[in-house]
C-alpha cells in the first residue's frame, strides 16, 4: 500500500509544481504584479492603495477636478486613482476603484478634464503553460486510472487477472508439510491400511510393476461428515514426501463458460510436469455429479468440467505417476462413469469408529490436555457411541472449556458428562420451577426410563434429567452396552414401547384428555421405525419383502417422478400392519406403567427432588418396588 501511496505522489507532484509556477507567472500581471513603462523597462507599478473608492464617487471626482492621475489595470476592470481630498487638507491620497469596463466614455471625460491616465496590458502567461493547463485534467484522469489498475492487478479478476480465469487455483506443495502422519490417525486402521499402499505406490513403484501390478489412478474416500477424510488425506500427503496438489470441487466452476474444463487442464499439466504427485478434490460431488438430471437442472458448464475430468483421469494420453484421492460423503449422487474402473479404481469408506476407535482418538486428541487420574478414556469411549472423530475433538474441547470456566486443574467425569450432553441436546436452560408443569414433565420421563429399565431387550438408562436442554424440558439418556451393528426385532420393539413410554405415563397419571404435546417428537420416531420394519426390513406379517426403496435423499432428475413401487392395495395393508404394531405395543406400555404405578410416583418425587438421577440410581430405586428383569430372559412379551 505504501508503494501505490509514493507512486501516486510521484504522478502528482510535477503537476502541483507546474500549476505554482503558472499561478505565479500568470499573478505578476496583475494589479499587485510588475508592469512596464513606455520604454519597456519593468518598474513598479504605483499601486499601493489602501484604500477604496466607489464608481459613482470616481465620477464626482472627475467632474469636480479633483482627480490628478488614473492607472488602468486589467482590461479596464481595475484603476489606482490620485485624487485630492479635501478633508485632509488637499492631500493626495491613492484610492483604487472597480470599473465596469475600459468604456470610450470614461476616456473621453479623462482626456477632457485633461487627467493623466495610463492604461497597463495585462501580462499573458506563456503558450506552454496554456498547454499544460488544459491537459491538466487529462493526465489526472491517467494517472489514476494507472494507479486502480496496478491497484488490482493482483487481487482476484481484477484487471491484471483477467487471463486467468482458466488457471487452476490448486494449491501446490512440493514437499507437502501438512503436519499430519498415519501415527496421527486414529480410529480408522482398515481405511490406513489401504491408504499406506499409496505411499508405497509413490516412493517404490518397482515393487509392484515388477510383478504385473498397475498403480491405480484414483482413490475415493467416503464416509458421513468428521470422519476423517481429509485428514486422512493431509497424511498420505505427508508420509509421501511427493509433490502434493489440493482444492475444492467448487473451485473448478465458474459463471464463465468454459473455465472448469480449462482448470482441469491446466491443472493435469502441471500435475504430468511434477510426477510422481498426488492430487486431492475435497467434496468431488461439487463436480462429479450425475450428468443429463433432467429437471434438477443439468449445468453444462459443470457436465464440460466432469467430461474433462474424466479424459484426463483415463483418455488418450495416460497419467503415469498421478494420483488422485477424492473424498464425499454424497457417493450416490457420482456419475457412474467417475465411478468405474480405470478412474476411481478404489473405493475407501471411512465410517464412524467403534468403541476401540473411539478409544485411540481419544487417546490423541487427550495428549495435550489434563485429565483426572480416576477419568477412564474407556468410560468415555463408552459413553459416545456413534461419535466420530471430529465429534470426539469438539467433546474433549468443551469440555476443556467447561474445566477453565469453573477453575478446575484437569478435566473431570462431570465435565465429561456435561459436554456429551451439550453436543447432543444443546445448551443446558434455565432449571423449571417447581408446579404442575414440572410434575408432569417428571412423569414424562419417568415413563421412558421405567419402560427402559423393565423392558429387558431396550438400551440401559444412563440418566434421566429435567434440566432443559435445546428445545426440550427434560431427557432421557439411554447407552447400549455394547457396538450395535445388527438390531434384533425384539429391540427395535423395545424402542418403540421405550418412545411411547412418555405417552403412556401422561395417559395412565392424568388422564387421555390431558396428554400434552411434549411425545410429539416421540411419536415421529415411532411412526418412522414401525414403518421401516414393515416395508423395509420384512418384520411384519407382509412377510419378508421390501416394499420400499433404500433411504437415499432424493435426487431431483432422477428419483421425484419415479413411479410407486408398490400397488394401492399394499399401501393400505402397510398403513394397517403400521398402526397395528404401533397400537399393541403402546397397549403393552399402558399395562407396563399401570402395573408400576407404585415405583413410578416415588421416583418422580425423587427426580422433582435431585432433577438428575443416574442409570444405577433408577435401577436401585425400580428393583425396590419390582423384580427387574434378568439380561437372559424376557420379561414383556411383543407378540
Amino acid at each position: 500500500m505504501n508503494q501505490r501511496w509514493r507512486t501516486l505522489a510521484l504522478w502528482l507532484l510535477p503537476i502541483g509544481v507546474v500549476l505554482l509556477i503558472g499561478w505565479q507567472v500568470a499573478s505578476n500581471g496583475g494589479i499587485n504584479g510588475l508592469s512596464q513603462d513606455s520604454n519597456g523597462t519593468t518598474v513598479a507599478p504605483r499601486n499601493a492603495a489602501v484604500a477604496r473608492m466607489s464608481y459613482g464617487r470616481f465620477l464626482d471626482y472627475v467632474e469636480a477636478g479633483r482627480v490628478t492621475a488614473v492607472d488602468i489595470y486589467d482590461g479596464g476592470r481595475n484603476a489606482v486613482v490620485e485624487a485630492v481630498d479635501p478633508d485632509l487638507d488637499n492631500r493626495v491620497q491613492r484610492l483604487r476603484v472597480d470599473l465596469p469596463g475600459l468604456a470610450p466614455e470614461l476616456i473621453n471625460t479623462l482626456k477632457t478634464e485633461g487627467i493623466s491616465f495610463d492604461i497597463h496590458p495585462p501580462r499573458s502567461a506563456p503558450p506552454a503553460l496554456g498547454v499544460l493547463g488544459n491537459l491538466l485534467f487529462p493526465l489526472l484522469l491517467i494517472g489514476a486510472l494507472i494507479f486502480l489498475a496496478r491497484r488490482n492487478s493482483n487481487m482476484p479478476g481484477g484487471p491484471g487477472q483477467a487471463m486467468q480465469f482458466g488457471k487452476s487455483k490448486a494449491r501446490f506443495m512440493m514437499e507437502a508439510e501438512t503436519g499430519v502422519m498415519f501415527d496421527d490417525v486414529a480410529g480408522v486402521t482398515e481405511a490406513k491400511q489401504e491408504l499406506q499402499e499409496v505411499v508405497t505406490f509413490l516412493k517404490q513403484p518397482e515393487r509392484f510393476t515388477s510383478v504385473g501390478a498397475q498403480i491405480p489412478r484414483g482413490l475415493l474416500l467416503v464416509g458421513p461428515p468428521g470422519t476423517g477424510k481429509t485428514l486422512l488425506a493431509k497424511a498420505i500427503a505427508g508420509e509421501a514426501g511427493v509433490p502434493f496438489f489440493s482444492l475444492s470441487g467448487s473451485e473448478f466452476v465458474e459463471m464463465f463458460v468454459g473455465v472448469g474444463a480449462s482448470r482441469v487442464r491446466d491443472l493435469f499439466k502441471k500435475a504430468k510436469e511434477n510426477s510422481p504427485c498426488l492430487i486431492f478434490i475435497d467434496e468431488i460431488d461439487a463436480v462429479g455429479r450425475q450428468r443429463g438430471a433432467g429437471i434438477g437442472g443439468g449445468n453444462d458448464e459443470r457436465e464440460q468440467t466432469l467430461n474433462q475430468l474424466l479424459t484426463e483421469m483415463d483418455g488418450f494420453e495416460g497419467n503415469s505417476g498421478i494420483i488422485i484421492i477424492a473424498a464425499t460423503n454424497r457417493p450416490d449422487v457420482l456419475d457412474s462413469a467417475l465411478m468405474r474402473p480405470g478412474r476411481f479404481d478404489r473405493q475407501v469408506t471411512v465410517d464412524a469408529p467403534d468403541i476401540k476407535g473411539r478409544l485411540a482418538i481419544l487417546d490423541v486428541h487427550c495428549r495435550n490436555k489434563k485429565l483426572q487420574e480416576e477419568l477412564s478414556l474407556e468410560s468415555i469411549a463408552r459413553r459416545t457411541p456413534g461419535f466420530t472423530g471430529a465429534d470426539l475433538a469438539n467433546l474433549m474441547n468443551e469440555a476443556a472449556i467447561l474445566t477453565a470456566r469453573r477453575r478446575k486443574d484437569a478435566i473431570g467425569l462431570s465435565e465429561i458428562d456435561d459436554a456429551v450432553d451439550r453436543i447432543i441436546a444443546g445448551m443446558e436452560g434455565r432449571p423449571l420451577t417447581d408446579g404442575r408443569s414440572k410434575r408432569l414433565i417428571a412423569y414424562h420421563e419417568v415413563g421412558h426410563a421405567l419402560i427402559g429399565t423393565l423392558v429387558k431387550a431396550h438400551d440401559p438408562v444412563q440418566k434421566v434429567t429435567l434440566v432443559p436442554r435445546g428445545q426440550a424440558q427434560g431427557l432421557t439418556w439411554f447407552s447400549p452396552d455394547e457396538e450395535q451393528t445388527l438390531v434384533t426385532r425384539a429391540q427395535l420393539k423395545a424402542r418403540i414401547m421405550g418412545a411411547l413410554g412418555g405417552r403412556a405415563a401422561e395417559d395412565v397419571v392424568f388422564g387421555h384428555q390431558e396428554v400434552t404435546t411434549g411425545a410429539g417428537g416421540d411419536i415421529q420416531q415411532v411412526a418412522s421405525m414401525a414403518r421401516n420394519m414393515v416395508t423395509r426390513l420384512g418384520m411384519s406379517d407382509l412377510g419378508p419383502v421390501a416394499l420400499e426403496g433404500g433411504n437415499q435423499e432424493v435426487f431431483l432428475g432422477r428419483d421425484l417422478m419415479s413411479r410407486s413401487e408398490v400397488s394401492e392395495s399394499i399401501s393400505q395393508q402397510i398403513d394397517v400392519q403400521v398402526r397395528n404394531m404401533v397400537k399393541r405395543c403402546y397397549d403393552e406400555t399402558v399395562e407396563i406403567v399401570a402395573a408400576n404405578r407404585e415405583a413410578m410416583d416415588r421416583l418422580v418425587e425423587l427426580l422433582i427432588e435431585k432433577e438428575t438421577m443416574d442409570g444405577d440410581e433408577f435401577k436401585a430405586v425400580v428393583a425396590e418396588f419390582t423384580a427387574v428383569p434378568d439380561k437372559d430372559r424376557t420379561v414383556v412379551t411383543l407378540d
